[in-house]
Order: structure tokens, then C-alpha cells, then sequence
């Protein structure tokens, strides 16, 4: 008698990317997870008026390149600047619409997040995407940020800080490399993930990627952040909190 096995399909995901370190070791969880997980693309707002992603600031010419040795689709989602909460959760209910209309080959019911430890925003992405048919999951949620930065730097990670809050770090910090001097030089009560906001990065090299991409840090700039509301409930992407940020353009190399 022959015994049975069950055979369960892999979960199709779409990985929320913001082209950093994070979101990074995201789609590396899962696609170490052949069995269990298909990631079928990563999706990423982007400002248009500066052609950038949001928040990390990172170029869109190195978002494609990141996409392109990821070896999945990109999904890009437009966003104005300033742009409100109701502004962002409006783009982000299109881009569903988008995804749903996807040949089912191309599509995912499950949307990828790097989030580690922060509740509140684990909370707004889950109520948010209740009752539309799309389920999140977290792949690195609750990993201790001090383990897993160490991981990513010996796995081969290399990112640049892009953008740092600097009422919660030194300015000086903006344009350095993810490294373990990095590491060792955070300020106490910094996190070394940046998870509590003080900083964030693009990725140029690690193992989810095929190749490196050809670039390292420029010029440095401070910016004031717009809002475009005083919306409590934004949690994802207004700067309200602290106008202005210091940003590391990212060049390339040739």
C-alpha cells in the first residue's frame, strides 16, 4: 500500500521594497524559502517630483538596477509631494486594483514587509489591508535588530545611509556604509537597524542580489519634509515628526 503526501503549492508574494536593508533581508527570507514562498515581485512608492523612492531617497536608476538583480518585477507606485495620508492610502487601494487585474501567473494574495518591532505599524498595515483580499506577512518581524544587523553585514549586505533623522543621530553618519564601524560607532540608544526611524539606507550589494550595483555615496544634502495634512493616523510616510532630514545622494560608480 502505497502511502499518500500531500503536496501544497508555494505562497506567491509581492515584497514591499523600500530598497533598503530591511525590506532587503525580507525577500532574502523568503526566497530562501523556495517551499513555501514564490515572491513574484517587490513594490515601492516613489516621489516622482524628485524621482526618488520615498523616505530613503534612493534613485530610481538604482531602483531598477535593484529590481533587475533581484530577477522579479518591479511595481512602481507614484506619489506627490507633499502627499497626505488619505493621498497615500488612495494610491495604495490602485495599486491592489493593479495587482488583482494580473494575469494569475504575475499575481500574489500575500504582501511582504520588513518590519521588526514596531506595533503600530505592523497594526496599520494589518488593518489597512483587512477586507481587500490581500493578507501581509513579516518575514523578519521580531528578529533582535543588534543579531540580525551583524547577519546582514557577514551575509555580504553592503548599503549606504541614505537619509538620517538628525535630532536622533549626528548628521555625520549621512553617506557612510552599513559596516560594522558603522555599527560600532552608533550613539547609545541608537538602533542598529534604524528601526526606531533614525536611519535608513539603500542596498547595493548582498546575496539576494545576481550582481553588485556599480555605486557608493555623493553628495550630501539636508531637506525640509512637507506635509501635506496633519493627519495622527499617518504612519508610513509623513515626516511631521521632524522637518528636516540629511540625505546621501547615491552616484554611480563609472
Amino acid at each position: 500500500m502505497t502511502k499518500k503526501t500531500s503536496h501544497i503549492d508555494p505562497t506567491p508574494v509581492l515584497v514591499s521594497w523600500s530598497s533598503g536593508k530591511d525590506s532587503a533581508w525580507a525577500f532574502y527570507t523568503l526566497y530562501k524559502q523556495p517551499e513555501h514562498y514564490t515572491v513574484r515581485g517587490v513594490f515601492t512608492t516613489v516621489t516622482k517630483t524628485f524621482d526618488r523612492v520615498s523616505i530613503h531617497s534612493t534613485p530610481s536608476w538604482v531602483l531598477k538596477q535593484q529590481a533587475d538583480k533581484l530577477g522579479v518585477p518591479l511595481y512602481e507606485i507614484p506619489i506627490p509631494y507633499p502627499c497626505s495620508n488619505a493621498q497615500y492610502e488612495d494610491v495604495i487601494r490602485a495599486f491592489l486594483k493593479r495587482v488583482e487585474a494580473l494575469p494569475e501567473d504575475l499575481g500574489a494574495q500575500h504582501l511582504a514587509f520588513g518590519d521588526l518591532f514596531l506595533e503600530d505599524i505592523r497594526q496599520y498595515r494589518e488593518n489597512k489591508l483587512r477586507g481587500t483580499g490581500f493578507t501581509p506577512i513579516f518575514p523578519v518581524w521580531g528578529r533582535d535588530t543588534a543579531t540580525l544587523a551583524r547577519e546582514m553585514i557577514d551575509s555580504g549586505v553592503r548599503a549606504i545611509v541614505t537619509a538620517l533623522n538628525p535630532t536622533m543621530m549626528p548628521e555625520e553618519f549621512a553617506g557612510r556604509w552599513f559596516d560594522f564601524e558603522f555599527l560600532a560607532d552608533l550613539p547609545e540608544g541608537v538602533d542598529p537597524l534604524g528601526e526606531n526611524g533614525e536611519f535608513h539606507t539603500c542596498v547595493v550589494d548582498g546575496p539576494m542580489f545576481s550582481a553588485p550595483i556599480k555605486a557608493k555615496p555623493g553628495r550630501i544634502v539636508k531637506r525640509g519634509i512637507a506635509s501635506a495634512s496633519n493627519d495622527e493616523d499617518d504612519k508610513i510616510h509623513a515626516g511631521n515628526s521632524s522637518p528636516t532630514y540629511v540625505y546621501a545622494d547615491v552616484v554611480s560608480l563609472t
